[in-house]
């Protein structure tokens, strides 16, 4: 689900307490199969720290299995 991914931890710009708000997942560029170009986009996922969300499941998964979460800026 994460291959070549990045992943890396998000805070909003108005967040007083300097706390994660969220992990910004980026897919890599997709490419068109019959051209063989990348795509001008990329797919990015927003996923909030929340125990009940299924993407936050699977990324605490993906770290259990020794990926890491990127700090944020």
């Amino acid at each position: 689900m994460f291959k070549d991914c990045t992943i890396k931890y998000q805070r909003a710009p108005d967040n007083p307490s300097n706390d994660k708000d969220c992990i910004l997942v980026t897919y890599p560029k997709e490419i068109n199969l019959e051209t063989k170009e990348e795509y001008d986009f990329q797919r990015t996922l927003i996923v909030p720290i929340n125990e009940e969300n299924r993407h936050y499941k699977a990324i605490l998964k993906w770290v259990e299995d020794g990926g890491t979460v990127e700090e944020a800026d």
